[in-house]
């Protein structure tokens, strides 16, 4: 084991010192309401840029990814009850934002490399009204095939990017693929707000009905640089939700916008640093990227292997006692990724069997972007450890 000491995965690289004047700016005006000031409001400004950045035609800045998603669903003026497919495998708050706007999740599986199942997804598919698809943790299904599934059959995909903001699938940006995609300004996100949330798209009356929803009231929707002629039509017809960003949030936000591509390349490598020695024992398992895929990574998933509930346990306590938390996902208590804990979820699966047993075994450790190599040594020489002192040492070829 190395000698430094466990490093700190939680704090975020610091706000870069460009985003002080603006902050103290507002905090001098007092003005953190984005529609105050009559143009290039911070909120107004981050939109812009990000639209630019992902070579889309609309970003709306929301409160939360999850409500990016909700929006996004609201939007697309789905039936009470309609149907929309989701993977087995992603964050509470994705069934959630479908609750919420009145539809039911339906349930798909989702194999040992994180990724949808594709025949149970293609099988799931006629009774559907949307799909959402969830990038979880980074890891990117085969974009291909989903799009020519829901194209053939005229079914709009909304992309859950949280965790994938920087990849990029055949070179396209991932949340640009389907009709609306949603990301995340939360902490452990390449791009830090401690919360917040944006989606984009290139269809005008979509972006209109979801700047309207999120709380665009009376005619706030001018302040849009969207086509004008979608907005009257719409005013006073569609409920508002209050899901803005602050002016204080996009002042945060939009100084780390030029440093995205330096941390996703670090955030790749140390992924891809870390990787290669976990797969160097016999326990542990890293899946592998698509072949189509750039990840843009800010931890790092395995499967164990080889041992029993018991024993992955008993790793997971080794490795928190040499300075590395390690959450497996089914069986960490209450985790709001282990679908079985949706019990708001109406009709909720009694089971999906490749997902529960992936969620058994699979491991995930926070690997931010900031960290050095040292660091990631750290952590993979921790992890082996673990498994060693579980398992045993892997014997040698030959002896």
């Amino acid at each position: 084991m190395s000698s430094l000491e466990a490093p700190n995965v939680h704090d975020a690289e610091p706000i870069p010192e460009a985003a002080r004047a603006e902050i103290d700016r507002l905090l001098q005006s007092g003005d953190l309401f984005r529609y105050t000031a009559p143009e290039d409001a911070p909120v107004a400004l981050l939109e812009a840029e990000f639209a630019e950045m992902m070579g889309m035609r609309y970003a709306l800045a929301v409160a939360s990814c999850s409500a990016a998603l909700f929006l996004a669903l609201k939007a697309l003026e789905l039936p009470r009850d309609a149907r929309v497919l989701i993977p087995g495998f992603t964050f509470a708050a994705v069934p959630s934002a479908v609750v919420h706007a009145e539809c039911c999740p339906v349930l798909c599986e989702v194999g040992d490399d994180y990724r949808i199942d594709l025949e149970d997804f293609a099988a799931k598919l006629d009774d559907v009204a949307a799909v959402i698809i969830s990038h979880m943790r980074g890891h990117t299904s085969d974009m291909a095939a989903i799009m020519a599934l829901c194209d053939a059959r005229g079914i709009p995909v909304v992309e859950d990017a949280a965790h994938s903001l920087g990849t990029t699938w055949r070179g396209q940006k991932i949340g640009t693929i389907g009709r609306i995609g949603c990301f995340s300004f939360q902490s452990y996100k390449m791009i830090n707000a401690g919360e917040g949330g944006i989606l984009v798209t290139d269809n005008a009356e979509l972006v209109a009905r979801a700047i309207i929803m999120s709380g665009a009231y009376e005619h706030n929707w001018k302040k849009h640089p969207v086509l004008r002629d979608h907005f009257p039509a719409l005013q006073n017809r569609l409920p508002l939700y209050n899901q803005r960003m602050s002016n204080l949030s996009a002042a945060v936000i939009r100084p780390q916008l030029p440093h995205l591509a330096r941390r996703v390349g670090d955030g790749r490598a140390n992924h891809d640093h870390v990787a290669a020695r976990l797969n160097t024992s016999p326990w542990m398992q890293v899946p592998d990227s698509l072949p189509a895929e750039e990840r843009a990574p800010d931890s790092i998933q395995f499967n164990l292997e080889g041992m029993t509930e018991p024993q992955r346990r008993s790793f997971a306590e080794a490795a928190e006692a040499m300075g590395v938390k390690v959450q497996i996902f089914g069986l960490s208590t209450d985790n709001a990724r282990a679908f079985w804990n949706w019990h708001f979820v109406p009709d909720l699966p009694e089971d999906l069997p490749a997902t529960r047993a992936m969620l058994m075994r699979a491991c995930d450790v926070r690997l931010p972007a900031r960290l050095t190599r040292a660091e990631c040594d750290f952590i993979a020489e921790a992890l082996i450890a673990a498994a060693e002192t579980v398992m045993g040492t892997p014997r040698a070829y030959g002896t």
